[in-house]
């Protein structure tokens, strides 16, 4: 049997810039590609999360956002790309890993990858999982009054920085039970100090240019599809996720009991059960 070990980073050049990936697992096992969610590189897809999967019999990747992570920067707040481009990063890496089909999990903001390629490019899409997003109606509640997101820090102060981080998880994991600060901590440490420019990795997925898929919405997506999400989320409150397996033929929800806006590792055994099942055909 393949290690589940991470078989090590790789930049690749890839759509014209360069994004780093990393993979879990036998290539001969179904792919499952995880799209973090904004200013998020791919550590926050936990090592040990990606392992928990390939041990299941997943070849599992992770890869750096522009913008985040060691993957290419444009100056802060000024992003050279769209967010088809971010959309059209995900085949790049299929292509460059030779996947002709992914189980592709996309989280939060990033959700709408999944929706872009769900109806644009269902050929190269296995299935869907969407963590922690939303259809984005207007009728939908709005994030929780409790959410205290933190003030800007000054980016010359690293510590600064990590406090800043630490401080907007520990808001958007909504008075979880399961948050545990000192994992964070020193995963935001780690985070702030492998970017290639954390500047650049708090502002501008956020400066990005919005355009739509081309052939529907979420009602369009033929993929399987399981949606994902805490019933502690504060930013986006549950109703988001309920909305969402409503809009989408044939989605199931997945309630992860005492999570926010977040994957903590108490919940990790009911997701990776769920997304094993959930990936158990295609995906090559």
């Amino acid at each position: 049997m393949t290690s589940p070990h991470s078989h090590g980073e790789q930049l690749l050049g890839i759509n014209g810039v360069e994004l780093c990936i990393e993979t879990f697992g036998d290539r001969a096992d179904p792919a499952i590609v995880l799209v973090a969610g904004a200013a998020a590189s791919m550590l926050w897809w936990d090592a040990e999360l990606c392992e928990q999967l390939a041990a299941r019999g997943r070849f599992v990747v992770r890869y750096d956002h522009r913008d985040t992570g060691r993957s290419t920067c444009c100056p802060p707040g000024r992003p050279a790309y769209t967010y088809t481009d971010l959309v059209l990063d995900v085949l790049g890496v299929q292509d460059a890993l030779g996947i002709e089909s992914a189980h592709l999990v996309c989280q939060s903001m990033f959700g709408g990858v999944g929706l872009f390629l769900g109806v644009d490019h269902p050929d190269r899409v296995a299935s869907l999982t969407f963590v922690s997003t939303s259809t984005g109606a207007d009728d939908l509640p709005p994030p929780s009054s409790d959410l205290a997101v933190p003030a800007e820090p000054d980016v010359s102060d690293t510590a600064a920085v990590v406090e800043y981080v630490v401080a907007g998880a520990r808001a958007y994991a909504g008075g979880s039970p399961c948050f545990d600060e000192s994992a964070i901590r020193a995963l935001a440490a780690r985070d702030v100090t492998r970017a290639r420019n954390y500047s650049s990795t708090l502002v501008n997925h956020f400066a990005i240019e919005h355009d739509r898929p081309t052939r529907g919405g979420f009602g369009d997506i033929v993929a399987p599809t399981l949606v994902v999400h805490g019933d502690h989320d504060p930013l986006l409150p549950l109703p988001h996720g309920e909305a969402l397996r409503d809009a989408i033929p044939g989605a199931e929800l997945l309630v992860l009991k005492g999570a926010g806006h977040d994957l903590p590792r108490p919940v990790w055994e009911d997701f990776v059960s769920a997304l094993v099942r959930h990936t158990a055909v295609g995906g090559s």
